[in-house]
């Protein structure tokens, strides 16, 4: 099996990289089972405090590889949900790392973790309408807690995403970083919390 998902730990923080970038990080079953089984790992190492989820390549996550669910169905995993995180989280912070792009179910999995940093710029949105999909992962459930609910309904009703200084006015995001220094300013606030 290809390593979809690549861990490395820096003292007592574990990073957690999604590792599709010729795919724009999009989850199948493989991504979706490595990301659990990193969620485990970072659940059971007892020297471990903080996860910091991350992208490769261009973008956090454009979502649920539509390719892959046309042959294989929705990527979820037994307790843990889609992309395996998003049903039940790491006991331990995770602070997810954006850069580029948080789209679909991307935006749910950072959803999904305890603090979003993201790069300005970067993409925040729930595009499954224009598709004829809707976000079945918890967007439409943890959007509406993170931003004014006339902003939540805009984004999922229209399919236009915003941009991560809107994001992180709104208070969606907690940090906001330059370009290409996502994974550095959420390693320095994992740093703090550990």
């Amino acid at each position: 099996m290809a390593d979809e998902v690549l861990t490395e730990i820096r003292d007592r923080v574990m990073i957690i990289t999604l590792n599709r970038p010729e795919a724009m990080n999009s989850v199948n079953q493989a991504l979706a089972e490595q990301l659990a089984a990193a969620m485990d790992e970072l659940d059971e190492n007892p020297a471990l405090s903080v996860g910091v989820l991350t992208g490769n390549g261009r973008g956090f996550s454009a979502g649920m590889d539509l390719k892959a669910f046309v042959e294989g169905g929705m990527p979820t995993v037994e307790g843990r949900g889609f992309g395996g995180i998003t049903e039940q989280a790491p006991k331990k912070p995770v602070i997810c790392a954006v850069e580029g792009f948080a789209l679909a179910g991307g935006l749910e999995l950072a959803l999904s973790t305890d603090l979003i940093v993201s790069a300005k710029g970067a993409k925040f949105g729930v595009p499954e309408v224009g598709v004829g999909l809707f976000a079945g992962a918890g967007a439409l459930l943890r959007l509406p807690r993170v931003v004014p609910y006339g902003k939540a309904m805009k984004m999922a009703l229209t399919g236009k995403p915003i941009l991560a200084e809107e994001a992180y006015e709104l208070g969606m995001v907690a940090e906001l970083a330059e370009k290409g220094e996502a994974l550095n300013v959420a390693l320095e606030l994992a740093e703090q919390i550990a």
